[in-house]
Formats: structure tokens, C-alpha cells, sequence
């Protein structure tokens, strides 16, 4: 791997590792209340388009990055709607 695919990587797993506390939180307090439906919405949507983006790049660190943070978000959504 080069420094570049690396960095990537590294970026990555930062970015979609933060979304983890929020999910644990959510799911341990069963309260999603201060979650905007519109940011979850609007973030899924973007998070989807990067996630296609990467699969046409073939970049890996964007397609782990973006697929996990789209599951996690999805998971904090639902967690939203079941606890609303």
C-alpha cells in the first residue's frame, strides 16, 4: 500500500469511528431526541453518494469509510424511530 491509500485509510477510520459514541449512546440511553431527522436524512444520502463515488474510484478507503458510516448512521436512524 502507498502512503496515499494509507493516509486514506487512516482519515477513514477517524471520521467513521466518531459516529460509534453516538450510536452506543443512542442505544443505551434509547433516546435519539437531539438527532434531526433532516441531518440523519440528509447525511445518509450524502454518505450513499460517496459510498457509490468510491466504488466507481475503486478507492478502498472511501468505500470502507463511507459503507461503515452509512450503517452506522442507518443503525442510529432506525434507533431514532423506534425510541421517538
Amino acid at each position: 500500500m502507498d502512503f496515499i491509500t494509507i493516509l486514506g485509510l487512516v482519515a477513514a477510520t477517524l471520521t467513521t469511528f466518531s459516529f460509534l459514541p453516538q450510536m452506543i449512546k443512542t442505544w443505551q440511553t434509547k433516546s435519539a431526541k437531539d438527532v434531526s431527522y433532516a441531518m440523519l436524512i440528509s447525511f445518509n444520502i450524502g454518505v450513499f453518494l460517496w459510498l457509490l463515488y468510491g466504488f466507481y474510484l475503486s478507492a478502498l478507503p472511501i468505500i470502507l469509510a463511507n459503507g461503515t458510516t452509512l450503517f452506522f448512521n442507518i443503525i442510529i436512524l432506525y434507533l431514532k424511530i423506534k425510541y421517538r
